[in-house]
């Protein structure tokens, strides 16, 4: 009998958890938290606490399948790889490369999504790859990439516990970010402020000193708001403006017209509640400024995540400890795969495609000409693929069927396609419309590294032999191109993999196996660098930090007299994303086994529904048959539903109109109606 204890980094959200897998006789058993974890330090979440569940559950892919008449056959890899590549090569030739469309992961490691980016460039010859960032924290990558010079969380998790005041907005970072929550929580505990400003009310607003609730979409005008105070007052860090910033005059001149009254008509914050809780933020040493994706999915996201810097900007709240702007992200590697090049329009290091300097520096490396255009989103390839232009998707560990906004035009999208490729652990709801499907490891099938939300690259380790014939993605990648005819996809471990992202990306230049034992935050531009646990020290990488003038613009769908209700979605403490791991989790699926939809009890009342009753929720895109929460965490004329329940999909209602710059569905607010189910008569 064997038995050991194999560290490794929490498959779930991007707060990078340490966790012990136990392994007895090479069977994953349990699992143990780490006590030295810079993060997690001994602790784990419920989600962590069962990460090994779904390892072995009798729903993982097990062999390559291929769909025949409609029904699924289990064949051999030589055989199904050989299709692909025939398909591949297929398109590429009759159509073009920009037919073929390429989705990466932000489940899979840093290795992966690296090979997978170069393979769509560098084999495929398209530049259409991208991944769940992009419907969730393309805004941050934007906004704060455009403000500060770089896209990413500007101080680390352990920073929260000695500030002097917190905000958190748009993250309900108790349930979605528990391990980072301890640290907020901590702070408080310290005498620190606490401000959330959120349309619910959600487990953090009861520490709260101040909890405002706008309305949906109204993040821009509220944000103005706290400005137009403290310019006023002048609370504002002015040498730190004079010295750091630019474009300060237009913004201040915009938000004059801001006023608490104004800002209140739009958002139905109380003045006085907004005056105060932004002389607090203002006053403090050291304000830091904790968002998610209430901030960033909306069709004005990166105007929202642009506020946060001028906000943070504006009280000097950048470039020293326990401050900053800290986008947490949602998912554990969605900071890694957009760090490695899992983006249209950048290589690793979020070097542009269309830069011919920086292209020449990538295809001297993999010895092949590039394509120089930017690429598609995954909304515009789903869009693509609906109007006949794109021809085959290549999905890695992505679920569009239940993730993407206005899921009928995604199935339809998809079912348009000449062929699908989805390579996953489950037979997902994307994997069911494939016609080939590729079996892949778990996370703890294979090793590798995942980037955590504060940009701390960590080593994940494997702990167990790959379930039946199931592969590690960077295996499946490299034998593909090796097959498309590339000599380059020659690596004999992730190790190799990590060397190249090195050798080519600047911020991940110091960057090696041998370095990772505890982590290291970027960037790290050698290998004698100890790492950046906070950005923007003494200045920004862009130079000068930029002012934005931004004005309040109304979110793309608002309620009217047929769908009078205000839908916003979001994520629950039991279950993770398209709930692919976690409702095959008994523990967790026992906790909250279906879907719901929270109502305001006085809106509940004006529609005769009662709690825990099946009623439809409807909007311009669908309807769903759902049962009703009603509860006082949601303000009258807004509604709630998680989006983990492909029984009651509520991205089958949301709007897919999307931010003008980075794409971004608007998730967080749209139309909506209830209508109560008419009993059969018996």
């Amino acid at each position: 009998m064997k038995y050991e204890n194999v560290l490794t980094i929490c498959p779930y959200c991007g707060a990078g958890c340490g966790l012990y897998l136990q392994v007895l006789d090479g069977e994953l058993v349990g699992v143990l938290p780490c006590e030295s974890h810079v993060v997690s330090q001994g602790k784990l979440c419920v989600k962590g606490w069962n990460a090994h569940e779904f390892v072995y559950d009798k729903e993982r892919l097990t062999k390559p399948l291929i769909k025949h008449n409609g029904t699924f056959e289990e064949v051999s890899w030589d055989k199904a790889l050989d299709i692909i590549v025939r398909k591949f090569k297929e398109y590429v030739e009759k159509y073009s490369p920009d037919s073929i469309g390429v989705l990466s992961s932000a489940k899979c490691t840093n290795e992966e999504n690296y090979l997978m980016m170069k393979f769509a460039r560098a084999v495929l010859g398209t530049n259409n790859v991208d991944h769940c960032a992009r419907l969730c924290h393309s805004s941050s990558v934007v906004g704060l990439g455009a403000s500060f010079g770089s896209g990413a969380m500007t101080n680390s998790i352990g920073e929260l516990e000695n500030c002097d005041c917190i905000l958190v907005t748009g993250s309900n970072t108790t349930e979605q970010h528990p391990l980072v929550a301890r640290y907020i929580m901590r702070a408080k505990e310290k005498g620190a402020k606490l401000i959330v400003v959120d349309p619910r009310a959600i487990p953090l607003s009861r520490f709260a000193d101040f909890h405002l609730r706008q309305r949906p979409g109204t993040d821009v005008a509220w944000i103005n708001g706290f400005m137009n105070v403290i310019i006023n007052e002048s609370l504002e860090d002015k040498a730190f403006i004079q010295e750091r910033t630019e474009g300060y005059e237009e913004m201040a001149e915009t938000v004059g017209k801001y006023t608490p009254e104004y800002v209140e008509s739009i958002t139905g914050i109380p003045k006085e509640n907004l005056i105060d809780a932004a002389r607090t933020y203002a006053r403090s040493d050291r304000a830091a400024l904790v968002y998610s994706m209430g901030i960033t999915q909306h069709t004005t996201g990166v105007d929202c995540v642009r506020s946060c810097a001028n906000l943070a900007m504006l009280t000097g709240n950048v470039g020293k400890p326990s401050t900053g702007v800290n986008p947490l992200r949602g998912q554990v590697n969605v900071q890694g795969a957009c760090d490695v090049g899992a983006l249209p329009n950048v290589y690793s290091g979020y070097q542009s495609v269309a830069d011919e300097k920086i292209r020449a520096k990538f295809e001297e490396a993999w010895k092949t000409k590039l394509p120089p255009k930017p690429g598609l989103t995954v909304v515009d390839m789903i869009n693509a693929a609906y109007d006949g232009k794109m021809k085959m998707m290549y999905i890695m560990g992505e679920n569009p069927m239940l993730s993407d906004p206005d899921i009928g035009h995604v199935k339809e999208g998809l079912n348009n396609l000449e062929s699908l490729v989805v390579q996953d652990i489950f037979l997902t709801e994307t994997a069911q419309l494939a016609d080939i499907v590729l079996p892949a490891a778990s996370y703890a099938e294979k090793s590798g590294t995942f980037t955590s939300t504060d940009r701390m690259v960590q080593m994940v380790r494997k702990a167990i032999e790959p379930v039946g014939e199931s592969r590690p993605d960077w295996q499946i990648i490299c034998s593909l191109a090796k097959r498309m005819g590339s000599n380059e996809f020659e690596y004999s471990s992730p190790a190799d993999v990590m060397d190249e992202i090195a050798s080519l990306t600047p911020i991940y230049g110091g960057m090696a196996y041998d370095r990772l034992g505890n982590g290291l935050q970027w960037p790290c531009p050698s290998k004698d660098h100890a790492g950046t646990p906070y950005l923007h020290k003494d200045k920004f990488s862009r130079g000068k930090g930029s002012f934005a003038a931004l004005e309040f613009k109304e979110p793309a769908e608002l309620p009217d007299e047929d769908y009078p209700l205000n839908l916003t979605t979001g994520r629950i403490m039991f279950h993770f994303h398209t709930g692919t791991m976690t409702r095959r989790t008994e523990i967790l699926n026992r906790e909250v086994p279906m879907g719901y939809v929270e109502i305001n009890p006085v809106d509940a009342e004006k529609l005769g529904v009662a709690d825990e009753e099946q009623v439809l929720v409807q909007s311009r895109r669908g309807e769903i048959s759902i049962k009703t929460l009603i509860t006082k965490r949601v303000p009258e004329g807004v509604i709630f539903i998680p989006f983990h329940f492909v029984e009651c999909a509520a991205n089958v209602l949301t709007n897919p109109a999307v931010d003008p710059v980075a794409k971004i569905p608007e998730f967080k607010t749209c139309a909506a109606r209830i209508k109560r189910v008419e009993r059969k008569k018996l």
